[in-house]
This record gives C-alpha cells, structure tokens and sequence, in this order.
C-alpha cells in the first residue's frame, strides 16, 4: 500500500519511530502525570489509589517488555508495534469512561504492556533498518520520541484545562493525538518485509528498546554473575525506583504547594524537553568519562533533582529540579542497559531480561510507597528523599565498578 523507503531515506524512518514512541511513551506511557491532579481533585482520587494506579501501569510495561524480549512474536514486529499503539489509544480513552479505581487500574496495566510492545517492536523495525542504511546514529533521534512525547502531552493536558477540560476530555483527548500519531507512524514506518523477519538471535539479543548498539558477537561463555554485574543490576533497580516517584507526582506535588502551583503546567513540559536530547548528551559525556563514570554522575545529578522538587526553594529549582530529571532519566537507562551487554555479551538476552526485571520492579514499587508515605505524612517530601537516597546508593554502587567497567570497554 505504501512505497518502503530506500536506505537513502533514513530520516523519515527515524522520524517514524520518534512519532510511535511519543505516542506510546510520552502519551500512552507518561500522560498519566500531567492528568493526576485532575484525577485526584474531580475523582477524587487517594494518594494511595493515585500510586497503585501507576504501579499496575509499570507491572503491565515490565510484563509486556518481557514477554516482547522472548521472542514468541517476533516474526511481525511492525504488525506488533502499530497494534500496540492502536491498544495505547483505546486505553487512553477508556480512562474517561469510569472513576473506578479497579477498572482504572486495569486499564493502566494493559497499557503499560502496549507502550512496552510499541517501544520494543518499533525499536526492532526502526534500527535494524538504520543499521541496514547505514546510519545507526539516527537511533537517538528515534528515543528521543520519549521525551518530546512528554513535552507534548503537558502541552496538550496544559491548554485542555485552560479551556476547563475535565479529566474525562483529558483522557479523550490523548486517545484522539495517540491516533493521529498511529496514521503518520503507519506511513512513515511502511510494510517491508526483509525488516520484519525475525532477528537471528531475537528482538531481545538484536535490538532492546533503550539501546541501539547490537550486542558483539560471544566468543566464550563466562559466568554470568560477576561483581561488576551484580552490582549494576542492583544499581538498575534503585533507579527505576528513584526516578519513579518524581516522574509519577511532580506535577501533583506543585499542584498542592500554593507557591508551586503558577508552574504546575510547566514543570512537565520542563521534563521532556530536557528528556528529548538527553541521549545526545549522555553518549558524549560517555564517549569523554567512560560509561561507568558517566552513569555513576547521572545518577547524582537526578537525586538532586528529585531532591529539589520537594526542596520548597522555589519555583525556579523546582523547574530545575525537573530538567535534571528529564535530562537523565533516558541516559541512565540506555547507559545501564548498553554497559550491561559489554560486561557480559554471551548472556546479552538473560542480562537483558534481568536489567527490566530489577528496574520493572523499582518502577512498581516507587508510587505504592509514594502513595502511602503521603497518606501518612501530608507530602511526598519523604518519599523523594528516599528516593534521592537510593539514587544515590546507584551511583556508588556503578562507580565502583568503574576499573571493571572500563575493562569491558
């Protein structure tokens, strides 16, 4: 139906994966932050409903990233993508039809699934055939559809509500861009059979989501648990923890400081557009410091974002704080998971697979402990500090790693 386009047209190809990621990401994914505060206000909604609400969302992401990564749907990876991003739509919509928190959460886990098939399959799609046309380093124009997703859906949520949307029309509304992301996704990813054969060794082996590099090829078989791996799992799970709780409430947390609340819109916004060229800058900081070390000062950097968020200084470093985080976020993850197949490229899959496992579940965690933290002290202030704690806890963790780390380089 549509012409497949020529290794000379890459571009376009990159630009189609940037538009299923913001789609699936920014809105399908991450639209839920900008939308709470209406949520909990016209609902209304607990602190506590609000947290496990975002945990059904990040169980049904890790759920849909692991069952992607194994393979059993591999043969029809556009088909799986276009698909999720239909599911990511429908998800959306749904959440204004009904305030019940059981259906709600449901809807959120089915979601997190879709925008894990659309992040995994479009990501097979696009950069095999970057790779094919000789332009890998278009992969970052690809993942920084995440962030610009982020930064539309606050722009979008933000003139919604200053035409008094309620949060029905909200959820409406994303349901409505998210299709008309699909239509331009359709045509600019087109049908191409010789790019939708399955890998040899797999989506999880070739192309995982957060990374563009293929993995080299096993020359032996060594232990899988070394130190240097051990830690860094353990380092990956207490940011996808740490990151979490900020990503999930920030713009709760300005909507319930009087002094926060002429940025609530912003901050958001602020978020993404720090998050979409992110990639860029955490490749060059790697290329110059090593990737342990880099990993290691990105993870700082965010736990004093998510320090600053509830700081009460302001609503300056209350912007700054969000920029740290949109401005790492992406790096720590394509860092952590491009690190994790270098140390150990004969168990690329199983690292693979363990990576989203340990970072599934501090994603899961983080908001059922922000939820009920707040519940029980009147602000997130106590959970964001833990969480810039375990931030903090990630960067020594990794740092020590460093020899090891720039050995496998």
């Amino acid at each position: 139906m549509f012409r497949t386009p020529s290794p000379a047209r890459p571009v376009p190809l990159a630009f189609g994966g940037f538009i299923a990621l913001a789609a699936a990401m920014g809105i399908g994914r991450f639209v839920y932050t900008p939308i709470l505060p209406a949520m909990a206000a016209g609902i209304p909604l607990p602190p506590t409903e609000a947290g496990l609400i975002a945990s059904a969302n990040f169980l049904g992401y890790l759920t849909g990233a692991l069952t992607a990564s194994a393979g059993l749907f591999a043969r029809h990876p556009r088909w799986w993508f276009l698909t999720g991003m239909a599911i990511s739509a429908l998800t959306s919509g749904a959440m204004g039809l009904t305030p019940a928190f059981g259906v709600l959460a449901a809807l959120r886990f089915v979601s997190g699934l879709a925008s894990a098939f659309v992040l995994v399959f479009a990501s097979t799609v696009v950069l095999e055939r970057l790779q094919a046309a000789g332009r890998p380093g278009l992969s970052a124009l690809h993942f920084g559809g995440v962030g610009a997703g982020i930064a539309f859906s606050a722009m979008l949520i933000a003139s919604l509500e200053a035409g008094s949307a309620s949060w029905p029309q909200l959820w409406f509304a994303s349901a409505l861009a998210t299709l008309v992301f699909l239509a331009v996704a359709l045509v600019l990813v087109p049908a191409e059979p010789a790019a939708d054969r399955p890998a040899m060794d797999g989506p999880a082996a070739q192309t995982h989501p957060d990374t563009a590099q293929k993995p080299p090829a096993a020359q032996a078989t060594p232990p899988l648990w070394t130190a240097p791996l051990v830690r860094l799992v353990l380092a990956y799970g207490l940011f996808g923890f740490g990151y979490v709780i900020t990503a999930t409430f920030v713009s709760v947390i300005a909507a319930e400081d009087p002094a926060m609340a002429p940025v609530q819109h912003l901050v958001w916004l602020v978020v993404g557009l720090a998050a979409a060229p992110s990639i860029y800058l955490w490749n060059a900081v790697s290329s110059r410091l090593g990737s342990a070390s880099a990993f290691a000062l990105a993870c700082l950097a965010e736990a004093a974002g998510v320090t600053l968020t509830v700081a009460g200084f302001g609503p300056f470093w209350l912007m700054f704080g969000a920029a740290l985080l949109g401005g790492t976020f992406m790096g720590i993850t394509a860092l952590g998971l491009t690190q994790a197949r270098s140390l150990s490229p004969a168990h690329a899959s199983r690292l693979l697979a363990l990576m989203t496992a340990s970072f599934g579940l501090g994603q899961m965690i983080g908001p059922f402990v922000a939820g009920t933290l707040r519940e029980a002290t009147g602000s997130y202030a106590a959970a964001s500090l833990i969480a810039a704690a375990a931030l903090v806890v990630a960067s020594a963790l990794v740092f020590r790693s460093d020899q090891a780390w720039a050995n496998s380089q």
